[in-house]
């Protein structure tokens, strides 16, 4: 695999603070690409999105197979570096390829609160969803497990609140994650961290349950059929059992 890199720097700022984002060193190891950068900002709460373009599609889309300190809130600092899998992007790509970096101060338009991604989430119950809305836009909320989409609601207002239902029919695991989307800026996407989702009442409970019932049928039925023709000195009907004596009843 033949390239040469190239890299452009592209940086929304704001007047009102000076941010700068220098790029210190470009490496390629083994097939990934790593870019180390700073970011500077005057103002450290803010936070960036931060996405890597190529040429080879005319810096058109942002690269996906990146990792590291790229995506959303991205904090100013030193040591900041993009792991980008060229292989996995391009395939087995030959040619001059330039690389450009693109941010901007990152105000999301919706922020979850109180959202526990320790908690095990139950099937067949509801998820009651807070977030701080910081735009007009309706949006998109969906439950993932793995890649796949499992469930969600689409068009919902930005206005603070939702109750999402996890379906019954899901399957369990630890690799469910929540996915907001602005629908009128559909690059705008916001992931949870990984959670669990498992069943309602645990399997090993509702068998044990179903053993207790059957063993007291089980007594019943012995204990009742026993005093049919009795034999002698047993005062007990038929189908009655007598209770042991309580302590201190003698």
């Amino acid at each position: 695999m033949r390239f040469i890199l190239l890299i452009v720097v592209s940086f929304a700022t704001s007047a009102a603070f000076a941010q700068t984002v220098v790029i210190k060193k470009v490496e390629l190891a083994g097939e990934n690409v790593i870019v180390h950068y700073e970011l500077e900002d005057s103002n450290p709460n803010n936070e960036y999105l931060i996405n890597l373009y190529s040429s080879k599609d005319n810096y058109f889309a942002a690269l996906t197979k990146v990792s590291g300190d790229v995506g959303a809130e991205v904090k100013p600092g030193t040591n900041k570096r993009i792991v980008w899998k060229i292989r996995d992007e391009y395939g087995g790509y030959k040619g001059k390829i330039a690389l450009e970096i693109r941010g901007k101060v990152y105000i999301p338009f919706a922020k979850l609160q109180g959202f526990d991604t320790k908690k095990t989430y139950k099937k067949g119950t509801t998820m009651n969803l807070k977030w701080k809305a910081a735009g007009s836009s309706p949006i998109n909320i969906e439950l993932y497990k793995g890649g796949q989409r499992v469930a969600g609601d689409m068009n919902i207002p930005n206005n603070g609140s939702h109750s999402l239902f996890i379906p019954k029919h899901v399957g369990n695991g630890k690799d469910y994650r929540l996915k907001m989307t602005d629908t009128r800026n559909p690059d705008e996407v916001i992931y949870t961290d990984y959670f669990k989702v498992a069943p309602k009442i645990p399997m090993i409970v509702k068998v044990g349950a179903g053993v207790a019932v059957a063993a007291v049928v089980v007594v019943l039925v012995t204990k009742g059929g026993g005093n049919k023709g009795g034999d002698g000195g047993d005062d007990n009907t038929p189908g009655q059992i007598e209770l042991p004596a309580k302590p201190g009843d003698n």
